[in-house]
């Protein structure tokens, strides 16, 4: 998992690292996929999806491009997330992660991001 929790950088919109050939180094040149935890705020909604793009999904999911749950509850703060080097291993720890009970999901985030940083700032730069 890559953290710079303590980071702050200015967001853009659309962000600067929003393609591929851009950005974050760690976000180019092999595919991986993503697990990721959004909330609506410190203990609030949690979501949590799976994606082959996390900057690009986390800015639809920020500007309400897609409807759906994140929109309807305003769900758009990444607080966790992890790189998977499969599909099959992503979604099968997805399928595990939203199984989980709430308490569990939020000891995870709190494990890794005991402020709940919107860590959205620090994989797109």
């Amino acid at each position: 998992m890559i953290s710079n929790f303590g980071i702050k950088r200015e967001m853009s919109f659309p962000p600067l690292c929003h393609s591929r050939g851009s950005g974050n180094p760690d976000f180019q040149n092999m595919k991986q996929f993503y697990i990721y935890i959004l909330c609506s705020k410190r203990n609030g909604t949690l979501y949590t999806g799976i994606t082959s793009d996390l900057i690009k999904r986390v800015y639809e999911h920020k500007n309400n491009l897609v409807d759906g749950f994140t929109k309807k509850y305003n769900v758009h703060n990444l607080v966790w997330y992890k790189i998977h080097k499969s599909a099959e291993s992503a979604v099968t720890r997805e399928k595990q992660i939203k199984k989980w009970k709430r308490a569990w999901k939020i000891k995870m985030i709190e494990q890794n991001n005991p402020e709940w940083k919107d860590l959205y700032e620090t994989i797109c730069y």
